[in-house]
């Protein structure tokens, strides 16, 4: 997206651009909702991510096991 953008600008030339206060409080809206977003994204598949680095049951045992032997 952001190379669209760049490309996009640069088709522009030297012509001023004008950000009145509307575009940068939608700019800030969508900076919000994008954090909010992620922020939602991640709470809802936390255990799924966190399932990830969790040791499983089994290789807790098959560890002591080991330990055991040396």
């Amino acid at each position: 997206m952001f190379h669209l953008s760049g490309a996009l600008l640069s088709m522009l030339g030297d012509r001023a651009a004008y950000l009145d206060p509307g575009s940068g409080s939608f700019l800030l809206q969508l900076l919000l909702a994008a954090l909010l977003g992620v922020g939602l994204a991640l709470r809802a598949s936390w255990s799924k991510v966190k399932g990830l680095f969790r040791r499983s049951p089994a290789d807790e045992e098959g560890d002591d096991e080991l330990d055991e032997e040396i």
